[in-house]
């Protein structure tokens, strides 16, 4: 028996979730040779040069229109706000905890909507941010009240991430989206690969195993995670997105608790299923209706 539009999108976004998570392994693995600013851009940069061979036949009413320029301007906030991530996975010490602050931007994303353009945030926003807040003080909590570097990091990332999404949602409905993510990861690698021109120092060479990380990173976690969630998006309604999209610092979490037997303490563990709680209640709009769905069926 095929399966239904909708549950093809669940599977395939749970898997996107499941990539999601992998790729913070193979940064932090490839992390181990290269500068982070350089692997960013190398990575971004083969993703984004994968992604144009589809999206190319776009290119030409991209420049008709006049909007390659304000795309180019979304890549820029992109790459500020994955600079900021890269550098909180090299300096961070809990993986884990870093996939949930950098999360809090699905929270702060109503918010920075209604401060870009005064849509009308959902009660649900106003109720998860202290909630959100409450969570990251029990993290900094662990340092002794106060962020560290990893940490902070991180925390810009979530908030350049918010804002890049209210934007780029606004942008997503005149422009396709595979020309819109192709530029903006090429705009990415390109800015990712002139900073760390500036201010790393590139090694003389790495290893074979260092070069896996980095092609996994580009392929598999950036242009395969993107083409996927893109798809599946088209398939099912907002609620079922908004769900499983969650799960990713889940999985990120798990999967350094396995291969890098990280533990967290009581703090962090309270302070990342704050955060996660709050993540959920922010979507409660979408939630809503998808539980009321399941209690009919169930009846």
């Amino acid at each position: 028996m095929p399966l239904s539009p909708a549950a093809r999108a669940d599977l395939l976004l749970l898997l996107v979730t499941l990539i999601a998570a992998a790729g913070w392994i193979f940064s932090k693995q490839a992390l181990q040779e290269f500068p982070p600013l350089l692997f960013i851009g190398i990575r971004f940069l083969f993703a984004g040069l994968l992604l144009m061979l589809p999206a190319y036949k776009d290119l030409r009413p991209l420049l008709q229109q006049h909007t390659l320029v304000p795309v180019m301007r979304l890549g820029l906030l992109m790459t500020c706000a994955l600079l900021c991530w890269i550098m909180g996975l090299q300096h961070g010490s809990h993986l884990g905890e870093g996939a949930f602050i950098t999360s809090l931007g699905v929270v702060l994303v109503p918010l920075m909507a209604w401060l870009v353009y005064r849509e009308r945030a959902p009660l649900s926003t106003w109720l998860s941010l202290p909630v959100a807040i409450f969570g990251l003080m029990l993290l900094s909590l662990e340092g002794g009240i106060s962020l560290a570097a990893g940490q902070l990091w991180f925390l810009f990332a979530a908030l350049l991430f918010s804002v890049h999404f209210v934007l780029v949602s606004r942008m997503a409905l005149a422009v396709p989206a595979l020309i819109l993510t192709a530029v903006q990861l090429l705009i990415v690698g390109i800015g990712g690969i002139v900073v760390s021109a500036c201010f790393e120092v590139w090694p003389d060479s790495v290893s074979d195993a260092a070069l896996g990380w980095l092609f996994a990173s580009a392929f598999i976690a950036t242009s395969l995670r993107f083409a996927l969630q893109t798809y599946a998006q088209s398939l099912a309604p907002a609620s079922h997105v908004a769900l499983i999209m969650t799960l990713e610092p889940v999985w990120a979490a798990l999967l350094a608790a396995i291969i890098y037997a990280e533990e967290m303490s009581a703090l962090q563990l309270g302070g990342c299923s704050l955060i996660f709680m709050a993540m959920l209640v922010s979507r409660w709009r979408w939630l809503k209706p998808l539980l009321r769905t399941f209690r009919v069926e169930a009846k």
